[in-house]
């Protein structure tokens, strides 16, 4: 009896806002403040350099999607150019557990969002929400990505909102700019480095998309299109988000904040935040979802490659999800929600993607170099791509390393 294979669902929109839903999860709401503070008012200057840098390895990720649109994409990927069997293994245990402890970090910020209406204690409402993710996830695939892309439309309108109010201070930004000190001065320059290695992770999210190749339509054309698309559009947002806290704020109110947009929507309008704390919440409970969705496939696809026990590859006929995955993942963020250290974990985690950033890009450039072909030529970058995207990673990696060793 042949095995029974994923249920291809995802269209080319459905497939972008899963992505746009990830990378826009609840880091915008919370890390403009932080890249103000690094900064000031050259924070979009931060934010597209940010958004440069993702781009490169974005634009390797869609060449990679279109080459082999399988799940444990990355794994794959590391496998294909590289051909060290224990590393590729490696990669999509990391890629796992950085599924794992984002879903368990974003749990512990929305049970704080919730007690804002609701006061539940934190255990009872992850519990709860664990239980509904997982069972959403494991429902089925176009159901599951509907839902995330319904509330990523509120996410959307969330920051659009924030855009709206803080359009006639942006009237300001001429004489503002004129105020400005030079770009390449002394003083300025490393504030908008350190402001664009914090805006960097804002952008992280477009990498999950390809954990979903094999319930995808057409995935050599709709892979690469739908992770360039989320990219542009998320970077078109975090550009005038980052304009109208600047022009909204002063910069040291803005970097005071814990919750930036929510102060800035209450200093331009002079009412209580609850609207822009509602969607934060839902946002938060998008991208837990979104996670749980990519472990789950990751374990999928590693168990195909016999990576994993095979239990973690079956199809349940039904729903035509990885059942045993899916449940297997939401068992491990809720473990983890309610009794790991997730601070030093969701650190450790960064550190890691940028280490499968690194891998990923290096191992385009060697099938490059050896004249591979893969599944499809629809999507092909040149070769410096994937070098300037392998440098770019390890600098990150480099700077995240010296940070946490001097801080």
């Amino acid at each position: 009896m042949p095995e029974q294979p994923l249920r291809r669902a995802l269209s080319l929109p459905l497939l972008t806002f899963y992505g746009l839903g990830n990378i826009l999860g609840a880091g915008i709401y919370v890390l403009i403040g932080k890249v103000v503070g690094e900064a000031g008012l050259f924070a979009p200057l931060s934010f597209l350099l940010a958004a440069l840098l993702a781009s490169l390895t974005a634009f390797t990720y869609a060449e990679l999607s279109a080459r082999f649109p399988l799940s444990a994409g990355e794994a794959v990927y590391v496998q294909e150019g590289l051909g060290i069997r224990q590393l590729s293994s490696l990669v999509g245990v990391l890629i796992v557990l950085a599924g794992i402890v984002s879903a368990a970090t974003i749990m512990k910020g929305f049970a704080g969002y919730l007690q804002v209406f609701v006061p539940l204690p934190a255990e009872i409402a992850i519990v709860l929400m664990v239980i509904i993710l997982g069972g959403l996830a494991a429902w089925g695939i176009a159901e599951s990505v509907a839902v995330a892309a319904l509330v990523t439309v509120v996410e959307m309108a969330g920051l659009l909102l924030i855009i709206g109010i803080a359009a006639p201070g942006m009237a300001t930004l001429g004489s503002l700019a004129a105020e400005l000190p030079p770009v390449t001065g002394t003083a300025v320059l490393p504030g908008i480095l350190m402001g664009a290695f914090l805006a960097f992770y804002a952008f992280i999210g477009f990498e999950d998309m390809v954990n979903v190749a094999e319930e995808v339509h057409q995935p050599e054309r709709n892979l690469p299109r739908a992770i360039l698309l989320a990219l542009l559009i998320s970077s078109v947002l975090y550009l005038l988000v980052s304009l109208a806290a600047i022009t909204g704020l002063p910069a040291d109110r803005l970097a005071a904040a814990d919750a930036p947009l929510a102060v800035l929507y209450e200093s331009i309008t002079g009412s209580e935040p609850l609207l822009i704390t509602l969607i934060s919440m839902f946002a938060v409970v998008n991208g837990a979802l979104i996670q749980i969705i990519m472990a789950s496939r990751v374990c999928y696809g590693m168990a195909r490659q016999r990576w994993l026990p095979a239990c973690f590859g079956r199809v349940y006929p039904r729903t035509q999800t990885p059942v045993m995955a899916t449940v297997t993942v939401a068992v491990l963020v809720l473990l983890a929600a309610l009794w790991f250290p997730i601070a030093a974990l969701a650190k450790a985690t960064s550190f890691f993607l940028l280490v499968v950033f690194a891998l990923v890009n290096l191992s385009l450039w060697r099938l490059k170099r050896h004249g591979a072909t893969g599944v499809s030529d629809m999507f092909c970058v040149p070769r410096w791509v994937p070098v300037t995207g392998f440098f770019a990673s390890a600098v990150f990696v480099v700077l995240q390393a010296v940070l946490e060793l001097t801080g």
